[in-house]
Formats: C-alpha cells, structure tokens, sequence
C-alpha cells in the first residue's frame, strides 16, 4: 500500500500557546492541533466530536506570557541545549555546563529539566531524592549548592521509577509552571536542558520565553552521521523559530586513554563530523568533547566532573567549549570560568 501523502501542518512559532481545550474524543490522526489556526476548520476536522470545541478555543495571546516574562526578568542570560538525536550527551552536557558556571562564585546559575518523560538532571546533580517546597511567592528550585540550583518533573514523583505518561497539552502545561511559577530569583544564567525532536516541549520553551529574550541555543551532537541527520532538523527548526544558533559542539569525539593519552576514534566521522556541519550550515564550532568514562561516573554519582577529574583532556575540552559559548553570547572570561587564565583552543586541545 502506498503511503498516503498530506500537506504538512503549518506552526506560527510567535502564537504563544494557550492552556487546552478539555477535549471530548482522543485528537484523529492527522488533527492540526487544539491551538492551531485551523482548529475545527480543517478537513480532517469533519465528523471530529471534538470540532466544535476546538473551533471554539481562543486563539489570541496568552495572557500568561506578561506574567513568564515578569517572573524571567531578573534572569541575566537564557541559554537553550538542543539535539534532536537523543543519546547524544545533551543532559550530561547541560550539568557539565551548569557546574562550569557556577564554578565562578560570583555567577548564580539555575537549571531547568524540560524532559518531562525522561527526567535525568536530578540524578545527575546528585538531589534526586528532594522535593520541591512550595510557599507563598511559589515553587522554589531545589539547590545543588550555594550558586546552583535545579527544578525538574522528577522532583514531583512519587517515586523514582513512575513513568510519566502525559500529552501534549499536559507537557506544556507543566513547562508553564516552570516558567512562572518557580522562584528564581537573581540569576546569572539560566540553562535549559531539553528532549529529543522537535516537537511539543521546544515549542513552548520558544513560545514562552520569546518575550523575556534568550540568548541563543547549544547543539549538542556526536560526530557520526546518523546524528548529524536530526541535529539539520533542529537546525532548521531553530531558524524557523527564530531562536539563535550559538554553536554546534561534537560531543564523544575520540577516546582518549586516561594513562597513555593516546586518542582512538570510537564513532567514526564519515561525513566530516559538527566541524563539516558548522562550515557548511555558517554555524560556529564550538569544540570536540572526548570521551571519558569518568564523566559518566560523576554524573551516576551526582558529582562534578570538574572538581572531580580538573586535569583531564576531557574537562580541558569542556572549559574550552564552556569559553567559545561565553564568546558567542558577548560575555568576557572574568565572568565565566573561575580559572579564565587557563587557556584552551577551539577543539579543546
């Protein structure tokens, strides 16, 4: 049978979302979505329960996006970690970032957790096993240290292992909260860790944040090509959403021994790696990331890489690539890294 072909849903990235419409049915296959223009108009709407609702759902501004914004406004710096391959080290890479900037005592930096099915930063900053305090001024982030602090959906389970099997309109519903409900307070940078795709949770991260301004976005990929493939895709989503591309990093780039320090290549770069993809995409590359075992180690353990293994090649590379982004978003040395005296080049070599 010969795959049916239909015209492609068109998404206005500045129509903020709306909190949904309670449906009646399960939304059809091919439903354009409650929020969309098309709502109850389009042809795969006929004989839908749910037509007269959706058509019937507001689809001007969202009167909760002056509310983020307010909420935001004591946030200096916004910074988005995209991939839409999954596996490839956004997380891991997001708390390498996290604890990088907040090795500067002078920085304040919050992380929020928008992989609402597969929460990971808990665990990986070592606070799995908090909760979230609720007063009167709303949710408070739970703090990793004096300057770093993190809100994630996993914090809400009741326990570790409950699944959260939500959709859509649920997602970023919850984002929302995140967003304007949670007391951040003064911070320095804000670093938003984020799933696979392209789909539900980065529209609303856009779409909430607009207004309150984000630097930029991080593209976090492994040099093989069935990575690049979905980082093209996010590429070309961030230039539909208008959302800055800051710089592509090559995460698993070679293996280098702990004791000899010779490097291997463990995931070849058939098609030139994120070095091919920045040249040919006018992105900037931001470095190679080696593998190091001892990375993923910390991250079982909750600990800091760099306080943990400062002298290896990989933590060497991540300072360098934790500088390339400080470049792209106009900051100076003195207001990243503790130790801006050390030096490294683009590759992190």
């Amino acid at each position: 049978m010969a795959p049916m072909l239909q015209e492609p849903a068109l998404v206005d990235f500045n129509a903020p979302l709306h909190a949904a419409p309670k449906l009646v049915a399960p939304e059809p296959e091919h439903c354009p979505g409650p929020e969309s223009q098309q709502a109850g108009k389009a042809d795969s709407c006929a004989g839908c329960p749910n037509q007269q609702i959706c058509a019937t759902a507001p689809k001007g501004p969202d009167p909760d996006i002056p509310a983020i914004t307010a909420r935001l406004s004591s946030i200096k710096h916004k910074l988005l970690v995209l991939s839409g391959k999954g596996g490839v080290g956004k997380s891991t890479f997001t708390t390498m970032l996290a604890h990088a900037f907040a090795s500067n005592p002078a920085s304040t930096v919050g992380i929020m957790d928008t992989d609402i099915c597969g929460p990971s930063i808990p665990k990986m900053m070592g606070v799995e096993q908090e909760a979230i305090h609720v007063s009167n001024g709303g949710w408070s982030p739970v703090w990793v240290s004096e300057n770093l602090c993190a809100m994630s959906v996993q914090f809400m389970l009741p326990n570790r292992d409950d699944a959260v099997i939500w959709r859509g309109p649920k997602k970023n519903g919850l984002i929302k909260q995140f967003l304007m409900d949670v007391e951040w307070g003064e911070l320095d940078f804000l670093v938003v860790d984020t799933p696979p795709g392209t789909s539900d949770e980065h529209l609303s991260v856009n779409s909430y944040l607009k207004e309150s301004g984000v630097d930029g976005a991080v593209l976090v990929t492994t040099p093989q090509e069935v990575s690049l493939l979905d980082v093209r895709k996010e590429i070309d989503f961030c230039r539909k959403a208008g959302i800055r591309v800051l710089g592509i990093v090559e995460n698993m780039s070679g293996f280098v021994c702990p004791k000899c320090t010779h490097e291997s290549q463990i995931f070849k770069a058939t098609t030139g790696g994120a070095r091919r993809l920045a040249k040919d995409t006018g992105i900037p590359f931001l470095g190679a990331v080696p593998l190091d075992p001892r990375i993923g180690m910390s991250c079982d353990f909750g600990e800091s890489f760099f306080d943990s293994f400062p002298d290896s090649p990989a933590c060497k590379a991540l300072k360098g690539v934790v500088r390339r982004v400080g470049e792209e978003m106009g900051l100076g040395a003195d207001e990243l890294l503790a130790d801006s005296a050390d030096g490294m080049s683009v590759d992190g070599r």
